[in-house]
């Protein structure tokens, strides 16, 4: 499998159309598709099985293809296919069953890491989404970096690769993110989304199945561009008045559907990847403290309180661990927020060598803070630590999150390994 660098400029990108240095203004819309996705992570969780053509799919005889690497493909292998074929085709591959509960794990955090960025996250499967970055763009850079940023955060996280697509609607931003697999990015710029486009054949439109073209075949349509320049009524004829307007749409690139979130925020979290694995303690604490920060932020801008503390430990081989603490009362103080996630860390049973390549701090049991009632320990002030929290918030809002911070912060910023996931506050969907 080629690995390309975190723009996809190792892949030979100098000479795809639109790639990652061309201009992307306008281009809010990024379609993130992960590659291979069931045979990467089985390869992720076997590293014996890197470089070798791996099969996921159904063992029996009449068992299809789910998943293949890209050494498989290479043999003609393809998603789908009978798995007799496929052994036919390349009988010295790996053939894995699959592994569906950990593939749906995997996915649950790779949309996380998607609204790390942008809320508005669109799921198309387990393996891809639509993501509408306009809203981020002032927080994270332009379409393209942001881009980047998703990818390194997926490799770094996962230990997987994405490739992904940046355009001016969903359909040329899928179309991409397909042209510059595997592990690539491709940025097509709106001014050239029909140099794009037009040379493409017609089953690259959406809802150009077998029997529709064969219909445009019959009428000499081969390319988008002839599909762009034959009478709508034409299309509208033979293929029907909605099919045969679609259609017309695509090849002019135009596409005006909106990215659909559809789901409730069920949580507000954050997590760092250390661009090293980390085993000493106080760095550990020193970066809950900074999550627990931003997990508070992340609370008081949406208006929630959460009930329930949520701390996530992923180890140098993956292996990820949960602990959670529900709270007597719902609360928005990063104070409350990192005692708790100290807490559940120094609970969480690892040895104190333990190496970690991941550590995450969530909220969950979110309840709107207006409606939350909490009772005040014996001496304790009505004002406080809250007060004093939303008072950095304003100062935060008006010269940027690391204007004030932690005292133990400020000493050990330069000295924690950091990487593109601390980019923002994550809000995490559950399933």
């Amino acid at each position: 499998m080629s690995h390309a660098g975190a723009t996809g400029r190792s892949r030979g990108a100098a000479d795809q159309p639109g790639r990652a240095s061309k201009d992307d203004t306008g281009c809010h819309i990024l379609h993130a598709d992960m590659d291979a996705f069931y045979a990467m992570v089985e390869i992720r969780d076997r590293p014996d099985l890197a470089g070798l053509p791996v099969i996921v799919g159904g063992t029996g005889n009449r068992g299809v293809v789910l998943s293949a690497s890209y050494q498989a493909r290479v043999f003609g292998v393809r998603s789908a296919m009978p798995v007799t074929r496929a052994r036919r085709l390349c009988p010295q591959a790996v053939f894995i069953a699959p592994h569906h509960a950990r593939y749906a794990a995997v996915s649950k955090e790779v949309m996380a890491a998607f609204r790390s960025v942008t809320p508005e996250v669109e799921p198309l499967a387990l393996d891809e989404a639509f993501l509408d970055v306009s809203g981020a763009i002032r927080r994270l850079g332009p379409p393209a970096r942001i881009a980047e940023l998703i990818r390194s955060s997926i490799r770094d996280q996962q230990g997987i690769t994405c490739s992904v697509g940046v355009a001016s609607c969903k359909f040329v931003a899928k179309l991409a993110s397909a042209r510059c697999k595997p592990d690539g990015l491709l940025v097509v710029p709106a001014d050239q989304v029909l140099d794009f486009l037009h040379p493409l054949p017609v089953a690259a439109l959406w809802g150009v199945g077998e029997q529709t073209g064969q219909t445009l075949a019959r009428l000499g349509l081969r390319t988008v561009a002839d599909i762009a320049h034959v009478p709508v009524g034409t299309l509208q004829r033979d293929l029907g008045t909605a099919v045969g307007a679609h259609l017309a749409a695509l090849a002019w690139g135009r596409d005006e559907r909106p990215v659909v979130t559809g789901v409730a925020e069920k949580s507000i979290g954050a997590e760092e990847t250390f661009s090293t694995d980390i085993d000493d303690p106080e760095l550990i604490r020193r970066e809950l403290l900074r999550l627990s920060g931003r997990t508070a932020r992340g609370l008081r801008a949406a208006g929630s309180m959460a009930r329930t503390v949520v701390v996530k430990l992923r180890l140098a081989n993956f292996t990820t661990i949960t602990r959670s603490r529900t709270l007597p009362e719902p609360t928005d103080v990063a104070r409350k927020i990192y005692g708790t996630a100290c807490a559940l860390y120094a609970a969480s049973g690892l040895d104190s060598g333990a190496r970690l390549r991941l550590v995450g701090v969530r909220a969950t049991g979110l309840v709107p803070a207006a409606r939350a009632v909490t009772q005040l320990a014996f001496g304790e002030q009505g004002t406080g630590w809250r007060d004093a929290e939303r008072a950095l918030d304003r100062i935060a809002g008006r010269f940027g999150t690391d204007s004030v911070r932690p005292a133990t912060l400020v000493r050990g910023r330069d000295e924690m390994p950091v990487s593109p996931a601390e980019a923002g506050v994550q809000r995490v969907p559950e399933a």
